[in-house]
């Protein structure tokens, strides 16, 4: 590990490792850092109580966007369906067409979409799409007969949440110019997705961080609230 700056020394000073922060002592500790040349993004990594089997997947749609959402959406649809995804303003929208454009090595894409229809194409492209995280799959909704309101959902900055094979989610949630509530909501709604489709799962750690700041230990139990 590189040298750690002067201001990172600094902000590791102000944090108590023995301590588990509640959300609102962590966001405010967070917001009291040094402060960088850059606009900071800040993280939540949240450990799962899972076994080694299983993978949340879902979305989030933060409240207050973390930066760019002009991503290129690619949608594979056919039909009245081409129509609705232009004028939902896809980027691209075909099927056999992309599917070969595809298979030539082309992935000028960021977000692939695709209708149920249009699936029988799609799957023929799992090799390469799927490996890249661009295969469409109906529990991050993006396998759907809704093309423009997924495209409206990623264009206001929709997020996808997946764990890993160790239970650990790793997200930005905001940026360190947005205000403690802002934040707060932010993570409030990453919380609550998760719940919603893992009801009963435990939250067995979660660490707040900056890009360039040391991490901040959250006591799960000061999330209650979202479980209610």
């Amino acid at each position: 590990m590189g040298r750690r700056s002067k201001k990172y020394i600094k902000a590791a000073g102000m944090v108590d490792r023995s301590k588990l922060y509640t959300l609102d002592e962590a966001l405010s500790l967070l917001k009291n850092f040094p402060s960088t040349r850059f606009d900071e993004t800040v993280d939540l990594v949240i450990k799962l109580g899972m076994s080694g089997k299983e993978v949340l997947r879902t979305t989030v749609v933060l409240p207050h966007q973390t930066g760019s959402s002009r991503k290129k959406i690619l949608v594979f649809a056919k039909g009245e369906k081409v129509k609705e995804a232009q004028s939902a303003g896809a980027d691209f929208v075909g099927a056999e067409d992309l599917a070969e454009k595809i298979n030539s090595g082309w992935l000028d894409f960021d977000v692939a979409i695709a209708t149920p229809e249009a699936m029988p194409v799609v799957v023929k492209l799992a090799r390469i799409l799927g490996p890249r995280g661009l295969m469409p799959n109906p529990r991050n909704e993006t396998v759907t007969s809704d093309v423009s309101g997924v495209i409206k959902e990623i264009r206001s900055g929709r997020k996808e949440i997946k764990s890993d094979q160790h239970g650990i989610i790793q997200l930005g949630v905001a940026k360190i110019s947005h205000s403690i509530q802002q934040i707060k909501e932010n993570c409030v709604e990453v919380f609550k997705s998760i719940l919603k489709v893992k009801p009963y799962v435990e939250f067995r750690s979660i660490t707040l961080s900056s890009t360039m700041g040391p991490g901040i230990k959250i006591d799960p139990r000061s999330i209650k609230i979202v479980k209610e």
